[in-house]
């Protein structure tokens, strides 16, 4: 694997440069499209964490409310997950075949009308059965948004413009945190209204599917030259630039992956099956720990003594801590490379989940709390920056949408573990379990490529 701790030419790290339209994107600076496109995914990513969000805070009220048992609890975090984990793969595959945008806005779609209709259960199973079909439609939607934005960002900003994507997330779950601190204690139904709040995104997806321009490089790859071309030439004017003349058939290198089977294939391919098998892992370990953790803690907290009230403001607190976070991994992620950063966040997490875990006053809580979720969130806008890196265009969506599908088995499991977990030694070893994840993950990391400074690869 090659070091990028220097730029390289505007060319893909294992094929010669590409076509015009993608040097012509990396060479642009960041412009009023830029922003339009990730302010567009963002708020879709920051109403998908507020979903998220929403059901820890939702499962502490129905446990009261519907006298449920940990296993009952439980599920209902991991019904999501299962959803997410076929929609995280199949989410991939669409959208190397069919474009990113329209997977986009079908996703949120999906997920926002479930979430909308979970308000009305009267019970268990119909709750469970929507949550899975609220699962399809997240799992699909994220590593889709970041693939999309990676193809717009140019080459010296991207992993900062993905890490700034993602960091919409901490603002969704800080809007799901203030939901679940201020709606839900309020009444019986205040759950009920939560999921309501959690419908939004259905009326959103209609913006994003008719406001936001298409993957110019998707385009090219799939031989639409004409609107490829368009596309460019919207965001060169956008900058003050004279379209760049270009042929309407720019030159390629043919695709690595040009049907689903070989798309599949190619992710264990000898170029490939390093990085894939690291990334597949860190993406396990991160997601176990991170919904192991965060998906519990409102909970945790009432076991402990502390009211519902009280407990959701603690976490409203803790989840505060998470845009610093990602503001810190924006920076440093074109500074020390994208495995360093990843890497010392990662280590940052294992550290602070073995002292949340051993917590004994309100202020070691909530400032171990904070460390995780500093860590931790800064840990994803890293992942998340560097995933779409290591693929070229032709299976780029596949293989983001891959890796998170086997991370979201991890968050399949991580709820149902934390139940006999801490019945076997409660909060102090749930954590180092938890810590113990995040640094295989830590080591993990250094098996991936790093683009800094690089343009992607349009094979």
């Amino acid at each position: 694997m090659t070091d990028s701790s220097r730029p390289a030419p505007a060319a893909g790290a294992d094929a010669p440069a590409t076509g015009t339209l993608s040097r012509r994107l990396d060479d642009l600076p960041f412009t009023r499209r830029h922003l339009r496109v990730l302010t567009g995914s963002g708020i879709g990513w920051a109403l998908d964490a507020m979903d998220v969000g929403l059901i820890s805070f939702v499962i502490a009220a129905l446990a009261v409310q519907w006298d449920l048992q940990r296993h009952e609890t439980a599920w209902i975090a991991s019904i999501g997950f299962v959803g997410m984990a076929i929609g995280a793969s199949v989410g991939g595959l669409l959208a190397d075949r069919f474009g990113r945008r329209q997977v986009f806005a079908l996703t949120l779609l999906v997920y926002g009308i479930a979430t909308g209709a979970s308000a009305l259960v009267g019970g268990l199973v119909a709750l469970l059965i929507l949550r899975f079909f609220v699962g399809l439609g997240l799992g699909a939607e994220l590593p889709v948004a970041s693939t999309y934005v990676s193809e717009f960002a140019p080459a010296r900003m991207r992993g900062r413009l993905i890490v700034i994507l993602e960091a919409f997330w901490a603002v969704g779950w800080t809007a799901a945190a203030l939901i679940g601190y201020l709606v839900i204690p309020m009444s019986p139904d205040g759950w009920r209204w939560a999921f309501l709040l959690g419908a939004i995104p259905a009326v959103y997806a209609l913006i994003v599917r008719w406001g936001l321009p298409e993957s110019a490089r998707w385009l090219e790859r799939r031989g639409r030259f004409a609107a490829a071309e368009a596309v460019v030439r919207e965001f060169e004017s956008a900058a003050g630039r004279p379209a760049t003349a270009s042929s309407t058939r720019p030159e390629s290198p043919p695709a690595i992956a040009p049907t689903l089977g070989a798309r599949l294939a190619a992710l264990w391919a000898a170029e490939f099956r390093v990085r894939t098998a690291c990334l597949w892992l860190v993406w396990f370990c991160v997601n176990f720990s991170y919904y192991g953790a965060f998906i519990w803690i409102p909970s945790i907290l009432v076991e402990q003594g502390y009211d519902l009230v009280r407990s959701f403001g603690f976490t409203l607190v803790i989840t505060l801590a998470q845009l610093p976070g990602y503001a810190v991994a924006a920076w440093l992620i074109e500074v020390w490379g994208r495995r360093l950063t990843l890497s010392v966040f990662l280590v940052g997490s294992a550290a602070s989940a073995i002292v949340f875990g051993t917590a004994g006053s309100v202020g070691m809580i909530i400032g171990a709390g904070m460390a995780l979720s500093f860590f931790n969130l800064g840990a994803w806008g890293a992942l998340y920056a560097v995933t779409p890196e290591m693929y070229p265009t032709s299976l780029r969506a596949t293989g983001s949408g891959w890796a998170a599908g086997v991370g979201r088995i991890a968050s399949i499991v991580a709820p149902l573990a934390v139940p006999p977990l801490l019945t076997a030694g409660g909060a102090p070893v749930l954590f180092i379990v938890f810590a113990v994840f995040f640094a295989v993950a830590a080591a993990a990391a250094w098996g991936l490529a790093d683009r800094r400074g690089r343009a992607l690869d349009d094979r």
